[in-house]
């Protein structure tokens, strides 16, 4: 039976300066628990002060952890060693035949963890938590042998999700090339030149006003009382963030009631979705996204800050979403957008837009040619979801 150590048993502070400043990559921990680049400036800057981190080494982040409703902590692994702000503790295993780093690390990863954590933080100045409240945290410690099947097991689910991650970024990006390559430079385009709203362009290559090509283009609801713990999945804003970019942890739903009344907003598969409207002040960053092969459902509901954009057939749905990541559209939606009292978009600034008509024959050509992209990308995110699923379900088995 696991024995329950605390935190503070198991690891000990370190604090190593870059006293020479011999090391300047300085990074952070992200609320996804991992380590990122830092973006700061650091010309002028004493790094002589800040904290060197080395491999296998964990760093945190007590702030506001009741707020956030997590603690960013991570173990490193993406870099020999570099640097942090002196502001993180950094800590480390005290003995690797006690317990495995990458144990430790699947325990910080645990919903349980976030949860015990936040309602201790509670009481803190801003919701932070003081180091000494976070080093008394208690978790099993199984024998070092169970430890190194249980993360075996772990690494094999994680090293599954990269790899099919993988192919699906060489998927979009295969197929984003193409369409560079055809629709921006217009590569192998032997035909005349013709004057269009958008500049010279092909002549095989027609110019339609949205609006002109009448799409369907609409948005969903939620009842009044809003969201429902069960029913009908309906999802938001983040559906709408890039392929594959469903969160299960954001999923909110409907009841069958409600839904069945609904004559807009139901996603079937292969429509293009639009992220509408929310960000910071005078900044609106559009986004796009598809969904099908049952991935994440067989259907849904979308809210009312999502646009539903369908123009007629899944070849010309996967052409729009890379003609409306476009610089020509992106930057006109990102400036319209903008401008509103609450950033984003409505249905007139789509039908306003002069486009490469997405129904037109080379358009349909295109999307048909790279349409087994596009489901192969899906039916890898369905898999991804159940591997996802899968490292969650192992990650609940470590209080048993």
């Amino acid at each position: 039976m696991a024995e329950y150590k605390t935190i503070d048993e198991l690891v000990i502070r370190v604090d190593e300066r870059n006293v020479d400043e011999r090391i300047s990559e300085l990074i952070g921990v992200s609320i996804d628990k991992c380590f990122i680049k830092s973006v700061a400036n650091v010309n002028g800057t004493d790094l002589s002060k800040y904290k060197i981190i080395r491999k296998d080494d964990f760093a945190v982040s007590l702030m506001q952890v009741s707020r956030d409703g997590k603690i960013p902590v991570a173990r490193m692994i993406e870099y020999d060693v570099a640097i942090m702000s002196p502001a993180y503790p950094i800590f480390r295993v005290k003995d690797k035949n006690i317990i495995l780093p990458a144990y430790l690390d699947m325990w910080f990863k645990r919903p349980e963890f976030d949860r015990e954590a936040a309602f201790i933080a509670v009481g803190g100045v801003r919701g932070s938590m003081p180091w000494e409240e976070f080093a008394k945290m208690m978790l099993p410690v199984p024998d070092i042998d169970k430890q190194k099947k249980i993360v075996a097991a772990y690494e094999a689910i994680a090293n599954r999700i990269e790899f099919k991650q993988k192919i699906n970024d060489n998927l979009e990006a295969t197929s984003q090339s193409a369409f560079n390559a055809k629709f921006i430079a217009f590569e192998g385009n032997s035909n005349p030149l013709v004057e269009t709203e958008l500049g010279l362009l092909p002549d095989n290559l027609p110019v339609k006003l949205i609006s002109d090509i009448n799409p369907k283009i609409e948005s969903g609801k939620r009842p009044s009382g809003g969201a429902a713990s069960s029913g009908y999945p309906s999802l938001g804003a983040d559906c709408a963030k890039g392929l594959g970019s469903y969160n299960r942890s954001k999923v909110k739903f409907i009841p069958y009631s409600f839904a069945r009344k609904m004559n807009k907003g139901i996603v079937k598969g292969y429509e293009l979705l639009a992220y509408k409207d929310g960000g910071k002040p005078s900044e609106f960053i559009p986004d796009f996204a598809i969904y099908g092969e049952g991935y994440p459902f067989n259907e849904f509901a979308i809210n009312e800050h999502v646009f539903l954009i369908d123009f007629g057939c899944p070849a010309a749905n996967w052409f729009a979403y890379f003609l409306f990541k476009s610089k020509y559209v992106f930057n006109i939606l990102t400036s319209v957008g903008g401008k509103s009292a609450i950033p984003g978009i409505n249905q007139q600034d789509i039908g306003n837009l002069f486009v490469i008509d997405p129904t037109s024959k080379a358009a349909i050509s295109f999307g048909k040619e790279f349409l087994p992209f596009l489901q192969s990308i899906l039916i890898n995110c369905k898999e991804l979801m159940k591997l996802e699923e899968l490292k969650d379900s192992l990650l609940a088995t470590l209080s048993r």
